[in-house]
């Protein structure tokens, strides 16, 4: 500094001596010195890592356990109430309608008194090949023709259009192979004889090569438009709620996140497995309770004429045959609502309301029950116990 030169450096009333300090850097002036020890880096109480990869794994797994739940569910579980409610659908002289689920149990315990509980078994078998046989049947066309058999929101015009036309196509081939199947689910087994496991496929053969009018049967030519136009505005209203249920249900877990602070931009797989099969079973559920009336119509046209014998359902406990004369579609129609009133298009939805009741509180409990297993089940985190560190010593 300006004017300091002539002075020397002191510390504490003594002169500063430069050499002290850099001969012995640990010394300063014979003092020892106190110098911070080097920190390590502390290692986490949790190993979060695991904990998460643990979670996403039972999330993975629950949707996987879930979805094959629901199939079985699907095609197998609920089969019971579609017997009753083909039952109810097609029986002109029904008293009862069965419009809430409580006036079936009582006919559900006759049913089993009278015939066993495998009466609302029947058909099981045929009902499989005719899903199994509708895949086929699409999965041969998309490969024979540019005809997608799967769309997404990207596809065009064209292509969604190519793909409902394979659609009203598999429709249209499988169509007398279902109405044969249609008889299996609904004659009584008391009354007729117990069909065979590839019976479905000559009663359709038959049913196919009616051409001409036999009787009160509707040939199956003058089926095609009620059954082609009943099974594609289905299928479509369904790919509507479930994209708009889907939309929905993905906009519902953001905005979770987001009050939580853990927003993610893409969901987990975990998630969009819970959604998509969330908004599947909301889709069908939607799609059989609008197009019930017109199920109603497609159903009895189908089984107009085949001398088909059914169960009554008013008490369990006898049998009745089937005599209907419909012209067509609209007739039938007219003639439901003459005879049976406009409730007459709803004849068995109780049975509806049963069988996705019981589909709804399968899955519920088959998530809790995953979900708790694999709760016990997942490797826990490791505690790491940290040392005290001492930062200063005196030397």
């Amino acid at each position: 500094m300006a004017g300091m030169a002539g002075y020397d450096q002191v510390y504490r009333g003594r002169s500063l001596d430069h050499r002290q300090f850099e001969d012995d850097p640990d010394k300063y002036y014979n003092r020892g010195m106190l110098r911070p020890l080097p920190l390590e880096p502390s290692l986490p109480l949790l190993s979060e890592d695991l904990t998460s990869d643990n979670d996403i794994a039972v999330k993975k797994s629950v949707g996987i356990g879930c979805g094959i739940v629901s199939l079985i569910t699907e095609n197998l579980l609920i089969h019971p109430f579609i017997v009753l409610r083909r039952q109810c659908q097609v029986n002109p002289r029904a008293s009862t309608y069965h419009l809430v689920p409580i006036t079936l149990i009582p006919v559900i315990v006759r049913l089993h008194q009278t015939q066993g509980l495998s009466t609302l078994w029947k058909g099981i078998g045929s009902v499989l090949l005719v899903r199994g046989l509708t895949l086929a049947v699409e999965d041969v066309i998309s490969k024979l023709t540019p005809w997608p058999k799967e769309i997404n929101s990207e596809c065009s015009i064209k292509a969604f259009g190519q793909h409902l036309l394979l659609k009203c196509v598999s429709i249209g081939i499988v169509a007398p192979f279902y109405s044969a199947s249609l008889v299996e689910t609904v004659q009584s087994e008391i009354a007729s004889e117990k069909p065979g496991i590839l019976d479905v496929f000559r009663d359709g053969a038959i049913r196919l090569l009616e051409v001409g009018t036999k009787g009160r049967i509707i040939p199956i030519y003058a089926l095609l438009a009620p059954h082609i136009a009943y099974g594609v505005a289905k299928y479509l209203f369904s790919l509507i709620v479930k994209s708009v249920a889907s939309r929905i249900m993905c906009l519902r877990d953001r905005h979770s996140q987001e009050r939580t602070g853990a927003y993610s931009r893409d969901l987990s797989e975990g998630v969009m497995q819970d959604i998509e099969l969330h908004s599947t079973l909301i889709s069908m559920c939607a799609a059989d309770v609008l197009f019930y009336p017109l199920e109603t119509v497609v159903h009895r046209l189908h089984l107009q004429g085949t001398r088909t014998i059914i169960d009554n359902l008013d008490n369990g406990r006898s049998v009745m045959p089937l005599l209907t004369g419909y012209s067509g579609a609209i007739d039938c129609y007219r003639t439901i609502v003459s005879t049976e009133g406009t409730l007459g298009l709803y004849k068995g939805f109780g049975a509806l309301v049963l069988q996705f009741g019981i589909h709804f509180l399968v899955l519920k409990a088959t998530k809790y029950i995953l979900t708790e297993i694999g709760t016990i089940l997942k490797t826990k985190p490791k505690v790491v116990k940290t040392q005290q560190n001492i930062y200063y010593n005196e030397g």
